[in-house]
């Protein structure tokens, strides 16, 4: 079954909790990043979250702009 991951408004990027355990998050090097236990994860793309990779609200203090443009791919 396919994982969903939710692009919210102008925030993070939600992973729902019954999505959560079918997830592997890894860092850079390789190395697992655990993940709550039964909860919502919500991971940062604004870059100014102080508990990276996990979203901490940032973007609403910084007036982050985070507006999804949509890609359309050609398939020719």
């Amino acid at each position: 079954m396919p994982v969903t991951i939710t692009i919210s408004t102008n925030g993070s990027l939600k992973i729902a909790a019954e999505d959560a355990g079918n997830v592997e998050l890894r860092d850079a090097e390789g190395n697992l990043v655990p993940l709550p236990d039964g909860k919502n994860v919500f991971l940062c793309r604004c870059g100014a979250s102080e508990r990276k990779p996990f979203c901490d609200g940032a973007h609403k203090r910084i007036g982050w702009d985070g507006t999804c443009v949509p890609v359309v791919i050609s398939q020719g």
